[in-house]
C-alpha cells in the first residue's frame, strides 16, 4: 500500500477529511520550498502537491501560471523539485508528496528516468495534467511498481465511459475538477459537484478529492461532506503573493490551519 492510500485510508478511518494543499515548488523562491512544504504540514495538510512549474501550463489560471514564470526565471526545474522532495524528506518521512505537472518536463527526462528518481527522492504521487488515460497506463503500471500512484484528473464534463477507464488505472485518489475552466476561476455550485461525486463514485474505488475552484474554509466544509479531500492551489499561491519572504511559512501555515479547522468540524 502506497503512502498516499495509507493515509486517506487512516483519515477515513477516523471520519475526517484530506487536506491537501498545492504549491508550486521555486515560488516565491526556490530556497523557500522545503519550509514551506513543512509549513504546510504543520497546518494540517495531509498530502502536499507540489507544481512542478512550466512554461505553458495550459489547466493553470492566471495565479498559478505567474507562480510558474516566477520560478522558471529564478532557475526551478523537475530536477531540482526532485531533489527539493529529497530535501523535504529529512524531516517529514511521513507526508505524501505528489508531483504535479506536464508531460514535456518528464518525458524530456525521460519516463524511465523519472519514475526512478522520484522513486529514490521521496515522491508518492504523480499528476500529469495531459496524461489522458489512453496515454497513461503504461506510466501509471511502472509508477506502481516503484510505490507510487498516478493521480488522475476528471472534470464535469467526463463520460461515463472515461470516467471508468480511469477507475480501472487510477491511484491514490481521483482529482475531481469541480469547475469547467482553469484553476482559480468560477464559482462552484457544490450541490452539482455533490451530484458528480455520487456519479464517479459508481466507478470508483478509490477516494475521490475536488479541486480547482476552493478558496474559503466555508467551501472546503461545504465539500468535505461529499468529498473524501480537499484540495487549495490558487488561494495559498495568492497568500504567498501577499506575504513577505520571511513571513510565508507563516502565512500559508495560518491560513491552512483555518481550513484544517473547518473539515474537522
Amino acid at each position: 500500500m502506497s503512502r498516499i492510500q495509507q493515509t486517506l485510508d487512516c483519515l477515513r478511518k477516523q471520519n475526517r477529511k484530506g487536506l491537501v494543499p498545492f504549491i508550486t515548488a521555486g515560488f516565491p523562491d526556490p530556497e523557500l520550498t522545503v519550509s514551506l512544504m513543512h509549513a504546510l504540514v504543520e497546518g494540517g495538510a495531509d498530502i502536499i502537491e507540489l507544481g512542478v512549474p512550466f512554461s505553458d501550463p495550459m489547466a493553470d489560471g492566471p495565479v498559478i501560471q505567474h507562480a510558474s514564470e516566477v520560478a522558471l526565471e529564478k532557475g526551478m526545474h523537475l530536477q531540482k523539485v526532485l531533489d527539493t522532495v529529497e530535501t523535504f524528506r529529512i524531516h517529514d518521512e511521513i507526508t505524501p508528496v505528489v508531483l504535479m505537472g506536464y508531460a514535456n518536463p518528464i518525458e524530456r527526462m525521460g519516463t524511465d528516468v523519472f519514475i526512478d528518481a522520484a522513486a529514490r527522492k521521496g515522491v508518492d504521487g504523480v499528476l500529469v495534467v495531459d496524461y489522458p488515460p489512453e496515454e497513461g497506463e503504461a506510466f501509471a503500471s511502472a509508477l506502481k511498481e516503484r510505490g507510487m500512484d498516478m493521480i488522475f484528473l476528471l472534470a464535469p464534463t467526463s463520460t461515463d465511459e472515461r470516467i471508468e477507464k480511469i477507475g480501472k488505472i487510477a491511484g491514490g485518489y481521483i482529482y475531481y475538477v469541480s469547475i469547467k475552466g482553469v484553476t482559480g476561476s468560477g464559482n462552484m455550485d457544490i450541490g452539482e459537484v455533490t451530484s458528480r461525486i455520487e456519479k464517479i463514485r459508481k466507478y470508483v474505488t478509490i477516494p475521490v478529492g475536488v479541486g480547482f475552484g476552493i478558496r474559503d474554509a466555508a467551501t472546503a466544509r461545504a465539500l468535505g461532506a461529499s468529498a473524501d479531500a480537499v484540495v487549495i492551489g490558487s488561494r495559498i499561491i495568492q497568500e504567498l503573493e501577499k506575504a513577505e519572504p520571511a513571513n510565508a511559512a507563516e502565512a500559508v501555515k495560518t491560513f491552512l490551519t483555518d481550513i484544517r479547522k473547518a473539515l474537522d468540524e
